[in-house]
């Protein structure tokens, strides 16, 4: 079943509490075992400092390309499923959290509903996202008709200063 997944998503994963790599294997691992799911591409792990709310622990970031045919709702809440068994709490806006899955790409659509924005919201601002993003699909072309690759030079010559680098375990 899993050799006929018709759509391409990519997902941004984050944890800066507990087991960092511990989470997010097992946010991957949840994606894999989902019959309608199949990783096909994983970056590196980033370690980046926190955005928004500073008062924490930095993050270990990471995206992972997926085939999939779930729609995109069917897939947040998938993603949603995932982060609740993992204990994800939302206290604080960008606060600390064992596991974030996010929804960056589907395909080549464009959604923004209440429950749903893609390409994500802030995905253009992050380093974090951007960097492991180009590792593993530098030519993926955006909505917008640019690519990764330039999506990543236009956030760095333009705001640049996040701290991030490769994580060494």
């Amino acid at each position: 079943m899993r050799e006929h997944l018709p759509f391409r998503a990519f997902v941004g994963l984050g944890s800066n509490l507990g087991d960092r790599v511990g989470y997010l294997s097992l946010a991957r691992q949840g994606l894999e075992e989902h019959p309608l799911i199949a990783i096909k591409r994983t970056s590196s792990i980033y370690e980046s400092e926190p955005v928004g709310y500073l008062e924490q622990d930095w993050f270990l970031n990471q995206v992972v390309e997926i085939a999939t045919s779930l729609q995109p709702s069917e897939l947040l809440a998938v993603m949603q499923g995932i982060e609740n068994r993992l204990g994800r709490k939302r206290k604080i806006r960008w606060g600390p959290r064992v596991i974030d899955l996010d929804l960056l790409l589907f395909e080549d659509l464009v959604i923004s509903t209440p429950e749903l924005t893609i390409p994500h919201p802030r995905m253009y601002e992050r380093s974090f996202v951007l960097i492991p993003l180009c590792e593993i699909a530098p030519d993926f072309l955006h909505p917008d008709g640019m690519n990764t690759r330039t999506h990543l030079q236009r956030h760095l010559e333009t705001r640049g200063g996040e701290r991030i680098r490769l994580y060494q375990g």
